[in-house]
C-alpha cells in the first residue's frame, strides 16, 4: 500500500466520453483493429481527454492550436518522438471519425502534422559474426541442416521472415540459384542466392534433411510444398523461424543484436559496401520505394567515415606524423 492513501477511499476514474467509445467501437467493428491496437488507442485518448479536462476544454470544442499545444505538452513531458507521433495519430483519427460522422462540423486536427520519427540506423552483423553464427550449429542431422539453410538463406537473399517461411518447393530452383518469393502486397519476385545458400539448401533438401521431418500424413494441404518444416512436419511459422535465429544468435554471443530482420539488414549493407548499386539492392529486397532502400546507404556512409578516420593520416582521429 502506498503511504498517505486511505484504504477506505476508492479512486475515482473519469468516464471515457461517449464520442471516444463510439470511435473505438467503430475501429473494432468496421476497421477490424486488434484488441491490442484498441487498448493502445484507448490509453492515448484517455491521456488526451484528461489533459483537456484539466484545462476545462470540451472534446468537441478544441481547435488546431489546442491540439498543437497538446503535442507540445507531450514533448515537454519527455515522451519519445515515436510515442508523441502515436498519440497524435490517435487524436487525429478520432477527430476525422467525428467529422465524417457529422458529430463535429470540421476536423480541427486535419492540419496538425504528425511529428517525424527519426530513423535508427540498422546495425548489421559482420561477415565474421555470420561465420561464428553458423559455427554454433553443430551436427549433420535434419534440424542442423535446416537451421543452417535458414541462416544462409535469410542472409544470402535478404528475405523477410514471412518470405522465408512462405517458400515452396516448386518455387525453389536450387540448381539455378533462384528463389521465387511473395513479398508485401502479395507481389512475386525472383531472388538470386549465392553458393553458400545453395550448398546449405542442397544439404537440407537432400537425403537425411527435409525428408526426415516430413510426416507420413500432412496435416494441412499446402504443408507438403513448404521448404522449411518444423519438428512436427508442418510448415515452419514466423515465430518458429524467429526463435531458431535468436537461439543460435544467443549461442554465438550476439544476444539481442540478432534477429531475422538484422540478417536482412546485413545482406543489404554488405552488398552496398561491396559496390552494388542501390537499384539492384532495392530489387533484391523487394522495396516498393527507393527511399526505403536508401536507409542502408546511411549505414555504408557511416562505415566509410569510420574507416577513413582510422586509416587516413590526415583524418581527425589519427594524428599526423611529425
Amino acid at each position: 500500500m502506498k503511504p498517505g492513501r486511505d484504504p477506505g477511499v476508492t479512486m475515482k476514474v473519469e468516464p471515457t466520453p461517449l464520442e471516444v467509445e463510439e470511435f473505438l467501437t467503430w475501429l473494432g467493428a468496421e476497421r477490424g483493429r486488434s484488441v491490442n491496437t484498441l487498448a493502445a488507442y484507448r490509453r492515448d485518448l484517455r491521456t488526451y481527454v484528461s489533459w483537456l479536462r484539466d484545462r476545462g476544454v470540451e472534446l468537441a470544442a478544441v481547435d488546431e492550436a489546442t491540439i498543437s499545444a497538446y503535442v507540445g505538452f507531450l514533448r515537454d513531458g519527455g515522451r519519445a518522438p515515436a510515442s508523441v507521433a502515436r498519440a497524435l495519430v490517435a487524436v487525429r483519427s478520432l477527430y476525422r471519425f467525428l467529422a465524417d460522422e457529422g458529430i463535429m462540423g470540421a476536423d480541427p486536427a486535419a492540419a496538425v502534422e504528425v511529428p517525424r520519427v527519426p530513423k535508427g540506423l540498422p546495425k548489421p552483423v559482420s561477415d565474421a559474426e555470420i561465420t561464428a553464427l553458423l559455427g554454433v550449429i553443430k551436427g549433420d542431422d535434419a534440424i542442423a541442416r535446416r537451421d543452417r539453410a535458414i541462416i544462409e538463406t535469410l542472409y544470402g537473399a535478404g528475405l523477410r521472415i514471412s518470405e522465408l517461411v512462405g517458400l515452396d518447393l516448386g518455387k525453389t530452383d536450387v540448381e539455378g540459384r533462384w528463389l521465387t518469393v511473395f513479398g508485401k502486397g502479395a507481389k512475386e519476385r525472383k531472388v538470386p542466392i549465392g553458393r553458400c545458400a545453395e550448398e546449405a539448401l542442397k544439404a537440407y533438401l537432400g537425403p537425411g534433411g527435409r525428408a526426415v521431418l516430413a510426416p507420413e500424413r500432412w496435416a494441412r494441404r499446402d504443408d507438403n510444398q513448404a521448404v522449411f518444416l518444423n519438428q512436427r512436419g508442418g510448415r515452419l511459422s514466423r515465430q518458429g523461424a524467429w526463435q531458431i535465429v535468436r537461439r543460435h544468435g544467443d549461442r554465438a554471443g550476439l544476444g539481442d543484436r540478432l534477429s531475422p530482420h538484422v540478417l536482412r539488414h546485413s545482406c543489404a549493407t554488405h552488398m552496398l559496401d561491396g559496390g552494388a548499386d542501390i537499384r539492384s539492392v532495392q530489387d533484391l529486397l523487394g522495396h516498393a520505394s527507393l527511399s526505403t532502400t536508401q536507409i542502408y546507404t546511411l549505414v555504408s556512409t557511416k562505415r566509410l567515415r569510420q574507416v577513413y578516420d582510422s586509416a587516413h593520416p590526415r583524418a581527425k582521429n589519427r594524428p599526423s606524423a611529425p
